[in-house]
């Protein structure tokens, strides 16, 4: 470097080398303050670490440190507050703040105490020691620039050197606004030369929407505590200055003040000769003020707005629509079999799944309106200013129609449906929270009425919804109170005339309604996360009750027992079953485990082997209401099943007009070909028994044999005299 009169100013061989640098870790995990010691100790660098904001204080208050990693949430105190006690010191460390606070004005008000940087937690160790890296090579750069400053302080020429070398665009600009001066810096940052703009007015360099805010920033002409202090003002690149796209502006903090001159005795005490400012570039600090703020108002897969934002825009346009006398329209979307995919291909293919989805929807909206996602596979979409409900009902149709056109997932073409609720102010609900959750009832409604569709909520919903809550609650004081019964329906082998298995059905005696089937509440079950306890109880006293018949003599007796796909979600199915036969001493063989076809078509690796594990211990497994889709038929060789169940439909098809069903004929013959046990379900009357017999099928249950038994019931039954339902 020289200076501007041509002397050298170098580093005497005779200084000393530079210390090594010295980090300070303040985290109350321990085990990631052993392992960023190990990251960052190389190079002769010092570590030490802290775990508490108070030992962290002492530290810094006997120690220099030239750079601090300070977590925000410590037992003592936040890492704001570690800062604010430090404040006087802070000039003299460089802080990064490493937290996983998701808190925006935390990592706001880091930034403006002076943090350096923001690393978001979890971060990659590359991230973490370019950041490190890059500010200890600033901090070396300004320890550099303080000792020159010592060094020139006494000489206006050095001065001159250090202002021409500041990193910081010094100006002055006279009463008209025009420049005066710019120091070189000036290039380095907009690409304007010096002479380009000395003469022109400030406002040639200013972004046209901060012309007012700037008016009495940059001709500053007050002094002290009263002149303009960090005004943040946007500065335009000169075009062409080889800047990437989008960075055309700089965002700058700029203080200035006015320059006076005495005047002699009987003068005015002073004039005004000029405004002296300086512009700090800001931009990166505002950059990551804006992201962070992007990100606790954004999803971040889709890019959506989230809950939060979505109901921040929700509350301002009731607001208007309460001045306007129009309508809003809250739209509740949930896709319809979106984990049913997510388990098929996988958890990667499901975001993008949902970001095609995201981009779908967001084609079907206007400008005025707002898509968010607010979690998982649910959507949700503000319709403001609108004139009649049935512009909601168009915006929804259309996105069933988006919809119905594949998606590319993972190679393969992905068809997304789409439930839709629709909630209307002021008909629906006058505030955000009650729109918000008519719409999600209502959508609830079209799941349950057969989905991909949409509905308008209605008070009726509202009362439906109710009921399904006070049904959860009393199913859960159910299993407490032991309310749950499990009856048995025969199955019989009709060329033996015997009772050879029961089929375990559970019932529901509710103290006010009766005995309730299982299509009354197990749904509920499902929904509220009830039905794993339910098929636990389940398995437990068909366990208990099948040893007992056994020991009474009914060895030869088997029992079926249904488990809810959503048991198949668990890893651990098969030591459930498992051990409800291990604590009854019942063997493997006697247990026949119902699962439906629609389990079979997820395609998911993690039920086939469930499968294939139970098949192994030595439990059979039986595909219910078989024939129903008839896609399965392909699925037989990768499910190790024992026995195949004709559906009750075809069953009932059987009449005197019509005494054949080639469908049965059909899965007959699939049963043989892949000698699988057959049995038939829905046997109402001998036609139907005789046929069934006629085409090869010899087991079977329904009401001809018996209807499903409580427990005492069904022990008579084993026996009794089967002879009117297998010879009439």
């Amino acid at each position: 470097m020289h200076l501007p009169t041509g002397a050298s100013f170098v580093t005497q061989s005779s200084e000393p080398m530079p210390p090594a640098p010295r980090i300070l870790v303040v985290d109350d995990e321990a085990r990631l303050r052993h392992s960023l010691r190990l990251l960052l100790e190389r190079e002769g660098r010092q570590v030490d670490d802290c775990a508490t904001g108070g030992e962290a204080v002492a530290a810094l208050s006997r120690q220099h440190y030239d750079l601090v990693l300070l977590d925000l949430r410590l037992p003592d105190m936040t890492g704001l507050q570690v800062m604010d006690r430090l404040k006087s010191q802070l000039s003299s460390v460089t802080v990064i703040v490493v937290s996983a606070d998701d808190v925006i004005d935390s990592a706001i008000g880091a930034l403006r105490r002076g943090a350096y940087d923001f690393v978001r937690k979890p971060y990659q160790p590359e991230e973490l020691l370019n950041t490190v890296d890059n500010a200890l090579q600033r901090r070396a750069l300004e320890q550099s620039h303080a000792l020159i400053s010592a060094r020139l302080e006494q000489s206006e020429q050095l001065h001159r050197y250090l202002v021409d070398h500041s990193p910081d665009i010094i100006y002055t600009v006279n009463e008209e606004g025009q420049f005066t001066y710019l120091n070189p810096t000036v290039v380095a940052m907009l690409g304007y030369p010096n002479q380009e703009l000395i003469g022109h007015h400030y406002s040639s360099i200013l972004h046209e929407e901060d012309r007012e805010r700037a008016r009495y920033a940059f001709c500053e002409r007050r002094t002290g505590e009263r002149a303009s202090r960090n005004v943040e003002l946007r500065l335009k690149r000169r075009a062409g200055s080889g800047e990437p796209e989008g960075a055309d502006l700089l965002t700058m903090a700029l203080s200035a003040t006015g320059v006076y001159v005495e005047q002699r005795v009987g003068a005015p005490k002073r004039r005004f000769l000029f405004s002296y400012g300086v512009a700090r570039d800001i931009t990166e600090r505002k950059r990551a003020e804006e992201r962070i703020s992007f990100q606790a108002y954004h999803d971040l897969l889709t890019q959506l707005p989230n809950r939060a934002l979505f109901k921040d825009r929700l509350s301002v346009a009731l607001t208007q629509a309460h001045r306007s006398g129009r309508l809003v329209a809250v739209l509740f979307i949930d896709l319809d079999r979106f984990k049913l995919i997510n388990d098929s291909l996988g958890h990667a293919e499901g975001d993008e799944l949902l970001k095609g989805v995201a981009g779908r929807l967001q084609s079907c909206v206007r400008r005025s309106d707002t898509l968010a996602r607010l979690g998982g596979d649910e959507f949700t979409i503000l319709l403001p200013d609108l004139s009649d409900p049935q512009d909601a009902a168009l915006i929804s149709q259309k996105v069933i129609d988006e919809l119905r056109r594949p998606l590319t997932v993972g190679g393969q073409e992905v068809r997304a449906t789409a439930s839709i609720g629709i909630a209307l102010y002021p008909n629906d609900g006058s505030e955000a929270e009650s729109l918000v959750k008519h719409a999600d009832i209502a959508m609830y409604h079209v799941k349950t009425a057969g989905k991909n569709d949409y509905a308008f909520f209605s008070p009726e919903m509202n009362t439906a919804f109710r009921q399904k809550l006070t049904l959860e609650t009393e199913l859960r004081r159910a299993l407490d109170r032991g309310e749950l019964e499990l009856w048995y329906q025969p199955q019989v082998s009709v060329s033996r005339r015997q009772v050879v298995g029961m089929e375990a059905l559970i019932r529901w005696r509710h103290p006010e309604q009766g005995v309730l089937v299982p299509m009354t509440f197990i749904p509920v079950a499902e929904e509220a996360g009830l039905i794993a306890r339910i098929s636990d109880w389940v398995l437990e006293q068909s366990c208990l009750q099948l040893a007992q018949w056994r020991g009474e003599g009914f060895d030869y007796l088997r029992m079926s027992v249904n488990l809810s796909p959503r048991d198949f979600d668990k890893p651990d199915v098969r030591e459930r079953v498992l051990a409800a036969l291990q604590r009854h001493r019942v063997p493997p063989q006697g247990l026949e485990i119902e699962i439906t076809e629609t389990l079979m078509m997820r395609e998911a690796e993690s039920v086939a082997d469930a499968v294939k594990r139970l098949r192994d211990s030595g439990v059979r497994v039986c595909i219910d209401d078989f024939g129903m889709r008839f896609a399965v038929f392909g699925y037989l060789r990768k499910y190790s099943v024992t026995t195949l169940k004709i559906d009750q439909s075809f069953v009932r098809d059987l009449t005197a007009a019509q005494p054949y069903s080639p469908i049965i004929k059909a899965i007959v013959g699939i049963a043989e070909g892949f000698h699988l046990h057959l049995i038939a379900e829905g046997v109402e009357n001998q036609l139907q028994r005789d046929v069934l017999l006629r085409l090869g099928c010899d087991e079977m249950q329904g009401h001809l044999f018996g209807p499903a038994l409580e427990a005492s019931q069904a022990r008579a039954l084993l026996s009794g005299d089967l002879a009117q339902g297998i010879s009439g």
